[in-house]
């Protein structure tokens, strides 16, 4: 995993991750896009999903909401979408990303898979976030979310 700090054409924050995943870049395209496989893998930890809506297509969007237990003192419930802005099947994927509680935050993701073999060049860029305290927290969650991607297809 390669993980690269750095600050966007914004001047806001963002951040870069990288991982080969052992599938063909369709099958991990289709792991970002099924509601299904998403919720096999998306969110830190162990979640317990409570909801996951994808429409696949520009303009369309995407809601994912899940609970986490906070350290045996009970559950927070977290919900995330956004808006795909570009959609390359098996390529590309670029999409807004905001957390429900703090809807004025809107930043942006992209997503590249990338053939490499037998396998995936997954590279995720996440720009124009907050501040530096969010890209700490983005930077926690994508990296907790990825082993989980690449342990689905290890």
């Amino acid at each position: 995993m390669l993980a690269e700090a750095q600050a966007g054409a914004s001047g806001k924050p963002s951040l870069t991750l990288k991982r080969r995943i052992k599938a063909p870049p369709a099958k991990v395209y289709r792991a970002w896009t099924d509601p299904a496989q998403i919720v096999r893998w998306w969110g830190p930890g162990n979640c317990e999903y409570l909801a996951a809506d994808i429409d696949l297509r520009v303009g369309g969007r995407f809601r994912v909401a899940f609970r986490t237990d906070v350290d045996g003192r009970g559950h927070e419930e977290h919900e995330v979408g956004g808006t795909y802005r570009e959609i390359v099947p098996d390529q590309r994927l670029v999409f807004s990303w905001n957390w429900i509680t703090t809807p004025e935050r809107v930043s942006q993701v992209t997503v590249t898979f990338k053939p490499d073999g037998d396998g995936t060049i997954l590279t995720l860029f996440h720009e124009q976030l907050f501040d530096e305290a969010s890209k700490t927290g983005h930077t926690r969650g994508w990296t907790a979310s990825l082993d989980k991607l690449e342990t689905l297809f290890a």
